[in-house]
C-alpha cells in the first residue's frame, strides 16, 4: 500500500487588519504632534502662512498617496519607490530615486539630534548645545548597538499619550482666545491669508518643508500582505492617512498662529511650538510640550538611525558600499554594529555643521524626488500602459506637478547640498557599473 506524502504548506502572513487598523498605524508612523517641530521654521519662511502651507502640502500627498496606493497594488512585497521607478520607468532613475532616499535615511537622525539638544536645552539652559547633541546622538547610537527596539504596542501608547497632550493644548489654547479682546474676522483669517505678508514663493519654500509633517504614510503599502482586502483597503488607508494628518495638524498650527502675537520673534526658531504653549498655558503647558515632543523625538531619532543603519548594511551585503565595514554583523547581538556607528557619527557631525531647517529641507529634497518618481510610475503603468481613463491621469500628473512645484521652490542651499549628493550617487554609480554597463546598485530599503 503506497501513501503520498504529506506536503506542508509554507506558512503565511495573516490578513487580519481592517482598513482603520491601517490608518491608525499610519498616523501611529507620522505621529500625531508631527508639525510642531517644524513649526517656527515654516511661520519663518512661509511669512506667517503655516495653515495654508500645510493644507497646499496636504493636497499633494493626497494625489501622491494615491499613486502610491496604485504602485502598492502592482508590486506588493517590494513596496518601495525606487522599485517602482525602478521598473516602470527606468533602472537608472529607480537608482538615483533610491540614492536621494539613502540621504533621507541619514539625514533624519541628524535632524532628530539637532531638535532633542534644542528641546533639552529648554529645560536645562546651562548646559552647552554641544554637550546635548553628543549626549543625543551617543542615546541613539547606544540603544540601537544594545538592540532595543520599540514594540508597535509601545508606539500606540505614546500615539495616544500625545493625543491627550494635543487635547490639552487645545483647551489651553481656546481659554486663552476666550480671554482676549472680541476680534474681528480679519484676526481669524490671518493664519490662512494676511495680504500683509503673502508671497507665493514664501509660501512655496515654507510648504517644501511642511510636508515633512507627512513623511511616512508610504510605509502602510509595507503591510500589503497582512491586510484584509489591500487591493482596495492600502490605497484607501493611504488617502485617509494623508487627510486625518493634515486636518489634524491644520488645526494644531492654526490655533498656534492665533495664540502668537503677530509679529512678534520667537526665542528660538527650531522649538517655536513649545513657546506658543507657554504663551497658550504658562510655563507647566511649556513644559508638558517640550517634554512630549522631546520624547516622541527621541523614539523617531532612534527608530531613524536603525533604519538607516540597514538600508547602509543591505547596500553593503551586496556589496554595493565596502562589504567588510557596512555588513558586518555584531555575534553577539545580531546587529550591524559598523553601519550604526557611520550613522551615529554622521548624525553628530551633521548636528555641529547645519542648522535644523537645511537638514530638513535637505531631506525633503530626496523626498519630493521619490514622490515624483512614484507619480510618474502610476502614470506610466496605469494611464500610459493601462486603461487611458481620467481617473488614472488627474492623480499622478497633479501630484507630479504640485511636488515638482514645490521642490522648484526649496532654498538654493538644499538644492546645492542635494545637487552635490546627487551627483556623487551618480559617479559613485558609474564607477561601480564600469560606466553604466553592468548592473547598478540595489537599495534594500528597510520595510520595520
Amino acid at each position: 500500500m503506497s501513501s503520498q506524502p504529506a506536503t506542508t504548506a509554507a506558512p503565511r502572513l495573516r490578513r487580519a487588519l481592517t482598513l482603520w487598523d491601517l490608518v491608525l498605524y499610519g498616523i501611529i508612523v507620522i505621529q500625531p504632534t508631527a508639525p510642531m517641530p517644524l513649526f517656527g521654521v515654516v511661520y519663518s519662511e512661509a511669512r506667517g502662512h503655516v495653515v495654508t502651507a500645510v493644507l497646499i502640502g496636504m493636497v499633494a500627498m493626497l494625489f501622491t498617496a494615491v499613486s502610491y496606493g496604485r504602485m502598492a497594488r502592482a508590486y506588493p512585497a517590494a513596496g518601495s519607490a525606487f522599485t517602482y521607478v525602478g521598473r516602470e520607468l527606468h533602472p537608472a532613475l529607480g537608482y538615483v530615486t533610491g540614492w536621494s532616499m539613502a540621504m533621507d535615511y541619514m539625514l533624519n537622525p541628524l535632524i532628530c539630534t539637532i531638535w532633542c539638544s534644542k528641546a533639552a536645552g529648554n529645560i536645562i539652559p546651562e548646559i552647552p548645545y554641544a554637550v546635548w547633541a553628543i549626549f543625543f546622538a551617543s542615546l541613539f547610537t547606544g540603544l540601537n548597538l544594545r538592540g532595543i527596539k520599540a514594540s508597535a504596542r509601545t508606539n500606540a501608547i505614546l500615539a495616544a499619550a500625545m493625543g491627550v497632550v494635543i487635547l490639552i493644548f487645545f483647551g489651553a489654547a481656546i481659554r486663552y482666545l476666550l480671554g482676549m479682546p472680541p476680534q474681528g474676522a480679519d484676526f481669524f483669517l490671518r493664519p490662512l491669508y494676511n495680504p500683509e505678508t503673502f508671497s507665493f514663493s514664501a509660501l512655496f519654500t515654507g510648504t517644501s518643508i511642511a510636508v515633512l509633517t507627512y513623511i511616512g504614510f508610504d510605509g502602510i503599502s509595507t503591510l500589503s500582505e497582512e491586510v484584509e482586502n489591500p487591493r482596495r483597503n492600502i490605497l484607501l488607508a493611504t488617502v485617509l492617512t494623508c487627510l486625518v494628518t493634515g486636518i489634524l495638524a491644520s488645526l494644531e498650527v492654526y490655533l498656534a498662529q492665533l495664540v502668537w502675537p503677530a509679529g512678534k520673534p520667537f526665542p528660538d526658531v527650531d522649538t517655536a511650538y513649545v513657546h506658543v504653549a507657554g504663551e497658550a498655558g504658562g510655563w507647566w503647558l511649556f513644559h508638558l510640550i517640550n517634554a512630549t515632543l522631546l520624547v516622541a523625538t527621541i523614539g523617531s531619532g532612534t527608530g531613524a538611525q536603525l533604519g538607516a543603519a540597514r538600508l547602509l548594511y543591505g547596500m553593503g551585503r551586496d556589496n554595493a558600499i565596502p562589504r567588510r565595514f557596512f555588513a558586518y554583523v555584531d555575534p553577539k547581538r545580531r546587529i550591524p554594529r559598523n553601519a550604526v556607528l557611520f550613522t551615529g557619527a554622521v548624525a553628530l557631525t551633521g548636528a555641529f555643521l547645519m542648522s535644523y531647517q537645511l537638514g530638513a529641507e535637505m531631506l525633503m529634497f530626496g523626498a519630493f524626488l521619490a514622490f515624483m518618481g512614484v507619480n510618474l510610475s502610476a502614470f506610466v503603468r496605469y494611464y500610459v500602459r493601462g486603461e487611458r481613463k481620467f481617473r488614472y491621469l488627474l492623480p499622478p500628473l497633479a501630484g507630479f506637478l504640485i511636488c515638482f512645484y514645490i521642490w522648484l521652490n526649496l532654498r538654493w542651499p538644499a538644492k546645492v547640498a542635494g545637487g552635490i549628493w546627487l551627483a556623487a550617487g551618480v559617479l559613485y554609480g558609474a564607477w561601480r557599473t564600469r560606466g553604466f554597463r553592468s548592473e547598478l546598485v540595489e537599495f534594500e530599503i528597510p520595510t520595520e
